[in-house]
């Protein structure tokens, strides 16, 4: 059993202690259980009445509001009942998950659980057990971050010289070589007809988005304002252009599903004209971001960001709104890693 393998049973094992005191017993059936698409992490049942009730179970720890569209996001791919698993669920999040909807159990007691004859919903319980840290290979580090999205975004990279998966990922050839060094023990990168390619994209999908929440999004921040959503998605010229549109805006062009109430803009440095130009002011509070553009992709589309960028902010911002829409750019996203 690998390290990561050990410390997901570790954190079912302390959150099945927890919930001992108010009657709940758990017990595990299997690992890497399969659940439709892609695998969970394993089965569980709870004993109930003489009868199990069985859920896949996603073990997820360090659950914060930024990462938690990317999390949902993954449990509702799972066909079965879905059952999340981690460290600690904060009463804000306790209520946010049971209002989508979400079941889930932590290791300090908290938990959401809706299925007949059950009902439980335990919130505001504090960790009593230290839960040891995930350990995260390179490749979902800052940089290392950066490569994975140019693979996903444009998986005929990952046969390429590692020069140009180095030039459009905006980061060292240093850094593509130990990223893709890394790739084939985890399971996303394989030697298949004489050339690599990306495997198991859909869960790769999915740990990257919450990675990129928790970890690259903060530091591509390059500012805060506030000004004309409406009038920022209805503007057609002038445009910058070194301006491309991400998040809600970009995702209302793409789909004309949302009515964006945020705005992306995504760029290699603040212009102060371009923010007069476009009527914003500072506001560390404002629905308007600049985030710094860190890849580089040839011909591709001049105004809007690539869609697996809008995905991922979607799934980040994380509102009823954005995971609807989000999931309506996720079949396109699918269907170029296969």
């Amino acid at each position: 059993m690998d390290t990561a393998a050990q410390t997901e049973r570790g954190l079912l094992a302390q959150a099945f202690r927890a919930l001992e005191p108010v009657g709940l017993r758990f017990r595990i059936l299997g690992a890497g259980a399969h659940g439709g698409d892609r695998d969970a992490d394993a089965w569980i049942a709870l004993r109930v009445g003489g009868q199990d009730l069985r859920y896949l179970a996603e073990v997820k720890r360090g659950l914060r509001p930024a990462t938690l569209g990317a999390v949902i996001q993954q449990l509702r791919g799972l066909e079965g009942d879905p059952l999340l698993v981690t460290d600690h669920v904060t009463p804000p999040l306790a209520d946010a998950l049971r209002a989508k909807g979400i079941e889930f159990i932590d290791a300090a007691g908290n938990a959401f659980l809706h299925r007949p004859p059950v009902f439980v919903f335990v919130k505001g319980q504090r960790p009593t057990e230290h839960v040891p840290p995930p350990e995260r290979g390179r490749a979902f580090q800052v940089t290392g971050l950066q490569v994975l999205f140019a693979l996903l975004a444009k998986p005929e990279l990952a046969a390429r010289p590692y020069r140009e998966i180095a030039a459009a990922a905006g980061v060292a050839h240093g850094t593509v070589g130990w990223v893709m060094a890394e790739l084939p023990h985890l399971g996303y990168v394989a030697d298949v007809g004489g050339r690599r390619r990306l495997l198991n994209g859909e869960r790769l999908l999915g740990q990257w988005t919450e990675a990129y929440a928790r970890t690259l999004r903060p530091k591509l921040l390059l500012g805060r304002f506030r000004g004309n959503i409406e009038g920022l998605y209805a503007r057609t010229a002038p445009w910058p252009d070194d301006l491309l549109l991400g998040g809600e805006v970009a995702a209302a062009r793409l789909t004309r599903h949302l009515r964006p109430g945020t705005a992306t803009l995504y760029t290699r440095g603040v212009d102060p004209k371009v923010v007069v130009k476009l009527g914003l002011r500072a506001d560390a509070g404002g629905n308007v971001d600049f985030r710094r553009q860190f890849w580089t992709f040839p011909g591709e589309e001049r105004r809007l960001v690539p869609t697996l960028l809008v995905y991922a902010d979607l799934l980040a911002i994380g509102d009823a709104r954005c995971l609807e829409t989000a999931q309506l750019l996720r079949d396109g996203i699918l269907a170029r890693l296969v």
